[in-house]
């Protein structure tokens, strides 16, 4: 399909390549050669765009591609990708069959997933490979330290499943510069895996570190390393790259890769006094210009964005007047002389001398980076630069 051209479009979010390959480049020189890549593209690529950031990061060097859903590793055998695929979320019991049928790698934890794999096995003549999740510490996904044995030992009874991967997640190693917790989640993944071992059970592909613990930790990398947020040129968290500076560790030289754009829809004068929006909740105290944006919070731009957020003009900030509306924002431009209808406006990324982050927007509603670009809506089309 002809990838549309953004002088056609109200809205789109621009990938920059070549700061997606610098940040692949930059963790592939963190991590080594010998160590397995794995780029976490779920939730549509932290809402990048999952089937043009996948095929950027295999033709980058990334070994492996990470989803959290069935749905998402299918659409990515679909669309041609053949290099292992790890569902990290919950595959429901009758989804199993399509995920073997796609030889899609499973993350398991359930012993109800371990009695329904060999019978579809079977009858597809495929073997389903495994990467069984253990619970550290975080009491999200994965089985306690106490049944892992058992959990292993049933799997191995059946030569249909292939024991691949054991795998992890950290609590909160993004949250704090104290990583006392983090480090203790660390030790029970290893005892876990001593255990195993002296039941002679070796299990090949062991991971625990994200983009976070890939920067802070290199202990933590074992045999895969995966990158999430670092991916796509932001940091974890302000604690994260404070924690780098406190270990006197170089820090990663990420770029952001996404930009996100619009364009005016109306230009109008308003007189002083006048009211702005749902609500009324702005006020104008001057004959005041108005830029009125094609985008609300149906498209990912956060209602708690009201009368706090702003865009960028011709370089200059326009902030935001009145409530995010479903479809709608307007920002004053009474300072920014000369636009004109359908001028490209920057509601994400850097115009000119000064730049949006997705940290500056999360600052301002509360939240952290991952939600402000995750949520951008997937129907809003992502061209590649």
């Amino acid at each position: 399909m002809t990838k549309p051209k953004s002088e056609k479009l109200l809205q789109w979010v621009e990938i920059d390549s070549s700061a997606l390959i610098h940040n692949i480049q930059q963790f592939r020189k963190l991590i080594g050669e010998k160590r397995q890549f794995l780029a976490m593209v779920k939730a549509n690529a932290y809402g990048h765009g999952i089937l043009e950031v996948s095929r950027i990061a295999v033709k980058a060097g990334a070994d492996w591609l990470g989803v959290h859903s069935l749905e998402e590793g299918i659409l990515l055998r679909e669309s041609g990708l053949t290099c292992p695929i790890l569902v990290v979320g919950y595959v429901p019991l009758d989804g199993l069959k399509d995920a073997v049928a796609h030889d899609l790698r499973l993350m398991v934890y359930n012993f109800e997933t371990l009695a329904q794999l060999p019978k579809i096995c079977r009858q597809l003549q495929k073997k389903a490979f495994l990467h069984v999740k253990v619970e550290t510490g975080t009491f999200r996904q994965g089985i306690r330290r106490e049944d892992a044995l058992s959990f292993m030992k049933q799997a191995l009874e059946h030569p249909e499943l292939v024991l691949e991967g054991i795998s992890s997640h950290f609590a909160n190693i993004e949250d704090t510069t104290d990583h006392t917790y983090a480090q203790s989640q660390l030790q029970n993944f290893k005892k876990i895996i001593q255990e195993l071992e002296k039941n002679n059970i070796e299990i090949p592909l062991k991971h625990m570190s994200c983009s976070a613990s890939a920067i802070l930790f290199p202990a933590t990398y074992f045999d895969i390393v995966r990158a999430g947020i670092s991916m796509y040129g932001l940091w974890p968290s302000k604690e994260t790259f404070l924690s780098c500076r406190l270990q006197e560790r170089e820090p990663l030289h990420l770029r952001p890769v996404l930009s996100w754009k619009t364009r005016i829809a109306q230009i109008k004068k308003v007189p002083k006094g006048s009211f702005i929006g749902y609500g009324c909740t702005y006020k104008v105290s001057r004959k005041t210009v108005l830029a009125v944006l094609p985008v609300g919070y149906y498209d990912g731009y956060d209602r708690r964005l009201s009368n706090s957020s702003y865009v960028l003009v011709k370089g200059k900030r326009a902030p935001l007047r009145g409530r995010v509306a479903m479809d709608f924002i307007m920002v004053d431009t009474t300072d920014i002389p000369g636009t004109s209808l359908e001028d490209e406006i920057v509601l994400l990324g850097k115009e000119g001398e000064d730049s949006i982050t997705a940290d500056d927007l999360a600052s301002l509603v509360g939240s952290i980076n991952y939600e402000i670009v995750s949520r951008i809506n997937p129907q809003i089309p992502r061209i590649i630069t």
